[in-house]
C-alpha cells in the first residue's frame, strides 16, 4: 500500500468520525434548543393567562418562571402567618388556573419543583427568636406551608386526578427565606444593590419554577466532550 493510498484511507476515517461528531452536537443542540422553546412558550403562557392581574399590580411574571404576588398588606397580617381573606380569594382565582397550564405543559417532564416561597422583611418579632433573621425565618416558613395547606384543600385540587396529585406532590415544596432575598424600591436584591430595603416589596409569596436545564446542560456538555 503506498503512503498515498494510506492517507486516503486515515481521511475517509477522520471524515466519517468528524461527521459522526457533528451529528452527535446537533442533536443535543436540538434538545437544547426544544427546551429553550417549551419554556418560553411556557413562560407566555403565564403571561397570558395573568395580563389582568398583572396589569392591576397584584402578581407579577419574570422570565425565571417565577411569579410574585406583589400587594404585601393583603396576603398577611404583620407578625402572622394566617392568610387574609383577600389573599385566600387570589388563591383561589390563580391556583387552578396557574396549575392547569402547568400539568398540561409540553415540558412538565422538565419541571422539578414549585417552590412556594415566604419572604419578609427585616422588623424583628421576638416573641419568635431573640435573632430577627431566624424570627423571620419561622414566619416566613409558617407562611409558606399555610398557602401549601390551602392550596391542598381547595375543591379543584381534591378534583385532579391520583396521578397528577402525585405529580404535584413531587413539584410541590414550602420555603421559608426570612429576609435573605429582601428587595429595594425597583424590586431588585438589595444584597446585590446594596439599597436600602423596602419592606412593602420585600414582603411576598412567590411561586418559582425549577427545571431541569441545569441538567440538560449538564448533560450536554459531558456528551460533546
Amino acid at each position: 500500500m503506498s503512503v498515498s493510498d494510506l492517507m486516503t484511507g486515515l481521511m475517509v476515517i477522520f471524515l466519517f468520525v468528524a461527521i459522526a461528531y457533528i451529528k452527535r452536537v446537533q442533536d443535543n443542540q436540538s434538545v437544547l434548543t426544544q427546551y429553550v422553546e417549551n419554556r418560553q412558550d411556557l413562560h407566555d403562557k403565564l403571561v397570558a393567562e395573568f395580563k389582568e392581574e398583572a396589569e392591576q399590580g397584584r402578581i407579577s411574571i419574570h422570565g425565571d418562571l417565577s411569579m410574585r404576588f406583589e400587594n404585601a398588606q393583603t396576603l398577611f397580617a404583620p407578625g402572622s402567618w394566617a392568610l387574609t381573606p383577600a389573599f385566600q380569594e387570589e388563591l383561589r382565582n390563580y391556583i387552578p388556573r396557574y396549575l392547569g397550564i402547568l400539568l398540561n405543559a409540553s415540558m412538565k417532564d422538565k419541571i422539578r419543583e414549585i417552590r412556594i416561597e415566604g419572604h419578609t422583611d427585616n422588623v424583628p418579632y421576638p416573641q419568635l427568636d431573640a435573632d430577627p433573621y431566624y424570627a423571620n425565618l419561622i414566619l416566613s416558613q409558617r407562611r409558606a406551608l399555610n398557602v401549601m395547606q390551602f392550596i391542598r384543600n381547595l375543591p379543584e385540587y381534591q378534583q385532579y386526578s391520583d396521578e397528577d396529585k402525585e405529580l404535584l406532590e413531587y413539584w410541590f415544596t414550602a420555603n421559608g427565606l426570612s429576609y435573605g432575598r429582601a428587595l429595594d424600591d425597583n424590586s431588585e436584591y438589595i444584597h446585590r444593590t446594596k439599597q436600602e430595603i423596602n419592606k412593602s416589596k420585600s414582603r411576598r409569596v412567590e411561586f418559582r419554577l425549577i427545571t431541569a436545564g441545569e441538567e440538560m446542560l449538564e448533560e450536554f456538555v459531558e456528551k460533546t466532550k
